[in-house]
């Protein structure tokens, strides 16, 4: 059974936080060989949308106001566990998200850094390149929005 839920980081119970980091830890630092600062300093003032399936946390996204990080709402850390892929779960996590950005932010654009070798599957949900492509972390990014 496939739960989502969507809290502020004072929201987020101790048991949630270490499920959210290390999920990000596991995919962003391990799987993906990056060594990087994954605690930032921006969870603190994010929404975090969990998608929870039979107790495990199986897909995230970290839901960021405009103003914050870009001049417009943002979408970051999008990942699904290993587990899960192949199951469809990526496609409903930014259908999902972007659905909760426009509930708690309003209809209004939305800017993404994404890894460059995931254009096609953001192009899908209606963002556009409009950036350079740029390193971060040792890996290619660009910036998206969806109008």
């Amino acid at each position: 059974m496939i739960n989502w839920t969507v809290k502020k980081f004072e929201e987020l119970s101790v048991h949630e936080l270490y499920a959210i980091l290390r999920l990000r830890s596991e995919i962003f630092v391990v799987e993906q060989n990056c060594v990087f600062q994954d605690m930032d300093n921006k969870d603190q003032f994010s929404y975090h949308l969990m998608c929870w399936e039979n107790n495990a946390l199986t897909a995230y996204t970290r839901l960021i106001p405009p103003g914050k990080v870009y001049d417009l709402a943002s979408i970051g850390r999008v990942v699904t566990s290993q587990a899960a892929r192949g199951s469809g779960i990526g496609k409903q996590l930014m259908e999902k998200s972007i659905e909760e950005a426009e509930k708690l932010f309003g209809k209004l654009p939305i800017k993404i850094g994404a890894q460059l070798y995931l254009r096609e599957f953001y192009n899908s949900f209606g963002f556009k390149q409009s950036s350079d492509i740029y390193d971060e972390d040792g890996i290619d990014h660009i910036e998206m929005i969806r109008q």
